[in-house]
């Protein structure tokens, strides 16, 4: 991992284990410098997906289970098991998956009336509906849907916590997840135009004598054709033509447009103009929005964020023109740009080159280690902890509190501390200490492997096929034996211990492995 210094792999290695730094040195070091007591055991009865299949397949889910797995073999291969994950069309499948939390069915007035009341108030309604989103990447079989969906909402990014905005978030990202797989232009105005984005960005009070320009610099900067790609006068004509949407503010909560509030006059930005004579702007904003879209600057923003995010952070720039232009060729689809992506070399050579972020790190552990989560009956409830077990790897799901959204590239998850917090989240959930309410972990016999006992080594190398979907390294299996005391060759009929506390020790071991963080 060449984000990370080296003083910064000096301060894992001394707080622990060598974990995210290690995923740059595991690469580096030669076969012969591992000691021949760790050479790893091979325990080929235990299956695993090919490195492209493993490849993609991490990339677009949030963990491969063994249920997964299964699927991608029926399918005839990853790409084919792709294909049909983009191939169905949104329709509102999996939409009830884990719907446990009852106030994100619940109206804006509903919602703000119970905010002034106390009954409940809009930072717990936040709190659950990212839950429910973690959750529903934990257990989808739409697992490339939900990923998008992620993708997405971080682009058009309205934090949860951002002031009353909790009153339309919960359908803002149901209807960007509506559109996740659709064409650009449609999400594009879909998102813009939702009540969340105008009330956060301080359009629906925006009037011709008083433009607010936070969307219509926003639009331009992070939605469309980024920054250092228009002027000044481009933002204030851009927040002139997005004038007369507004709500009913602090009572019906409605959406309308008010023809009075809508600046008329000629406008012009990025090329597009437009007399602006109507009163009524909707259309005006539609052909502006739709215009944005197939901008070439839009085109190269969207190709270089869907690189940044699937293949490295330093794409390249063929790479960037290809899609860009595939983009442009299929009218803003989304879908063929992500087949191309999948299929180019460069996203085949770019193997293990992203690191698990916070919420991917939780979620693949529940999802790695088959933990069973009910619906909750408390606050302790797993489907409620799983929100502070990411806010505990040092980000709690859709807080980041700017407009930009959180951090793509690997740099932001790779520091000590952050390597602390997940070796604590899974050192608690191999233990099965933390959470304990609503949960069912999977039992020590269920781990271990058909037929024959093996030995330790052979042990190691069924788990990492199993949860990682790779032979073990020497690497892993000298952390094994570290950790646990048990020697590569011995049998496990002679360590019974290996059923209680070193069993917990050695699934932490797996998880805190570069193989884990890498994907």
């Amino acid at each position: 991992m060449t984000t990370l210094n080296a003083s910064r792999r000096q301060a894992l290695r001394l707080a622990g284990g060598a974990a995210l730094a290690g995923a740059a040195a595991s690469a580096a070091a030669s076969p012969s410098a591992a000691a021949p007591s760790y050479r790893p055991g091979r325990y080929r009865a235990t299956p695993l997906l090919d490195v492209p299949a493993r490849h993609l397949v991490n990339r677009f889910s949030y963990g491969i289970t063994p249920e997964l797995a299964a699927e991608v073999r029926a399918a005839g291969g990853h790409l084919a098991w792709f294909d049909r994950q983009l191939a169905s069309a949104y329709d509102g499948a999996a939409d009830d998956l884990c719907d446990w939390w009852p106030d994100l069915h619940l109206d804006a007035p509903t919602l703000w009336a119970k905010n002034l009341s106390g009954e409940r108030y809009g930072w717990q309604v936040m709190r659950s509906y990212a839950r429910r989103v973690m959750m529903r990447r934990m257990t989808s079989p739409r697992q490339a849907l939900e990923v998008m969906t992620e993708f997405w909402e971080t682009h058009f990014h309205v934090p949860i916590y951002a002031d009353n905005v909790f009153v339309f978030r919960t359908d803002y990202g149901q209807t960007i997840r509506a559109h996740a797989l659709g064409r650009f232009e449609d999400l594009l105005a879909a998102a813009v135009l939702h009540p969340a984005m105008l009330f956060y960005l301080g359009a629906s009070t925006s009037t011709k004598s008083h433009p607010n320009e936070n969307l219509g610099r926003e639009l331009l900067e992070l939605h469309t054709v980024g920054i250092g790609n228009h002027t000044e006068d481009d933002v204030k004509d851009s927040a002139r033509i997005l004038t007369g949407f507004t709500l009913d503010h602090y009572k019906t909560w409605a959406p309308t447009y008010a023809s009075a509030n809508h600046a008329t006059g000629p406008v012009r930005v990025l090329g597009f103009s437009d007399d602006n004579a109507a009163p009524d702007g909707r259309d005006l904003t539609r052909r502006y929005l739709s215009y944005l879209a197939r901008h070439p600057g839009t085109a190269r923003r969207i190709a270089t964020k869907l690189a940044v995010a699937f293949v490295s952070d330093t794409p390249s720039a063929a790479l960037v023109d290809q899609l860009a232009a595939v983009y442009l060729d299929h009218d803003t689809e989304i879908v063929p740009v992500l087949r191309a992506l999948v299929r180019s070399a460069e996203f085949a050579r770019a193997v293990d080159a992203k690191v698990r972020d916070a919420d991917r790190d939780v979620v693949a552990t529940y999802r790695l280690l088959g933990v069973q989560v009910a619906p909750p009956t408390s606050e302790l409830s797993a489907a409620n902890q799983v929100f502070f077990q990411a806010s505990a790897l040092g980000l709690a799901p859709l807080t980041w509190p700017r407009p930009d959204g959180r951090p793509l590239r690997n740099e932001a998850w790779c520091s000590p501390t952050r390597a602390l917090a997940s070796m604590s989240l899974h050192w608690s959930m191999a233990c099965a200490s933390w959470p304990t309410t609503d949960v069912a972990f999977r039992p020590y016999a269920a781990w271990l492997p058909a037929g024959s006992t093996p030995q330790f080594g052979d042990l190691v190398d069924h788990l990492s096929r199993l949860l990682l979907h790779r032979p073990a390294s020497a690497t892993l299996v000298k952390s094994c034996v570290e950790i646990t005391g048990i020697t590569a060759r011995t049998g496990l009929h002679r360590r019974a211990a290996l059923a209680a506390w070193d069993w917990s020790r050695l699934l932490g071991a797996v998880l805190d492995s570069p193989d884990f963080y890498q994907y």
